[in-house]
């Protein structure tokens, strides 16, 4: 089963009323704090750097804050994904999260289809892989999972595929280690991502046009909806990683970095297991924190004190919630 695949049911643990006085549904936030809690599924164009196109887009927003879930080379296209302002927290959660893409192979001498489709289908599974000379990392031998190979079409010696692939794979070396299993040589000649975690081609994917578009109507109207056709909740980003639904009386703690006890959770996801990571959210489906998760759905449902999940990274500025604990000097 692919990661975005997974089929999860929410489990009730306790009920309880959530307080109107406090925080907002997602798609509900005030306009500043929409942005400051935001994202934009960005159509990288060819040619400049995903670095570069970050930058643009915080001229274009006017932004203290910006950044992406994933470097792109500067002739590779697709879904890069812009986290603005506060949401930046999520960055790492983005940039372990599974990619698909579509790349187009050049074979330096022809080979049939056949034999094309049989070693393609020998690179799905665990593989291994050093990262090219011109990788930003250390070029140590590492192992990435392709969840999935498929050939959409040869024409003479260009070869097109779809992969869905573990973050940190390399789709420049893959081609290049099909080439040599084909005993023929062979480099990547396009790419472009499809998909990165929950974020697909057809979750609101605007390129630098559309953005700059509905900024100037926005600017010309003062109607906030041109800045929410482009601009998602940083929750939309998230999506794949399990969820453990919990108190507002417990918001407070988790956003001053405790962990999470037993007692604060209302409901939780299926398919947890211990060391996962997992989303924290209020029941407004607000992201409170990433954490890692101690126990297993099933244990979770069973316990009435003691933690069940480690705080990571506090996604929820203090304050929105009202504190409800005491420290104990």
């Amino acid at each position: 089963m692919f990661p975005w695949e997974a089929k999860r049911e929410l489990v009730i643990k306790a009920e309880e009323e959530t307080s109107p006085d406090y925080g907002y549904i997602p798609l509900e936030r005030p306009l500043q704090e929409y942005i400051n809690f935001g994202m934009v599924n960005l159509d990288k164009p060819p040619g400049p750097s995903s670095h570069e196109v970050a930058a643009w887009t915080k001229r274009l927003l006017q932004l203290q804050r910006i950044g992406h879930g994933g470097t792109l080379d500067p002739r590779v296209t697709g879904i890069l994904p812009i986290v603005l302002q506060d949401a930046i927290k999520i960055t790492q959660a983005l940039l372990q999260s599974s990619k698909e893409y579509i790349c187009v192979t050049r074979l330096h001498s022809a080979v049939s289809e056949n034999r094309i489709k049989a070693v393609l289908s020998e690179f799905v599974g665990a593989i291994y892989q050093r990262p090219p000379i011109r990788a930003s990392v250390k070029r140590r031998l590492r192992t990435r999972t392709i969840y999935y190979l498929r050939l959409l079409e040869v024409n003479d010696r260009n070869v097109l595929f779809q992969v869905g692939c573990e973050a940190g794979t390399y789709i420049r070396k893959l081609s290049h280690d099909i080439g040599e299993a084909l005993g023929c040589g062979a480099h990547m000649q396009e790419l472009r991502r499809t998909r990165s975690g929950s974020l697909t081609e057809d979750s609101n994917l605007v390129t630098l046009q559309d953005m700059s578009f509905y900024l100037a109507q926005y600017r010309d109207t003062q109607d906030e909806k041109h800045l929410r056709r482009f601009i998602q909740p940083m929750e939309n980003a998230l999506q794949l990683l399990p969820k453990i639904i919990i108190r507002d009386s417990a918001v407070s703690a988790i956003c001053h970095g405790a962990n999470l006890t037993a007692p604060g959770v209302l409901a939780l996801e299926t398919g947890i297991d211990s060391d996962d990571t997992v989303v924290i959210s209020t029941q407004k489906e607000e992201a409170v924190s990433l954490a890692v998760a101690l126990a297993s759905t099933e244990s979770i449902l069973k316990k009435d004190h003691g933690f069940v999940a480690r705080t990571t990274r506090v996604l929820m500025p203090r304050g929105i919630y009202p504190k409800r604990w005491r420290l104990h000097r």
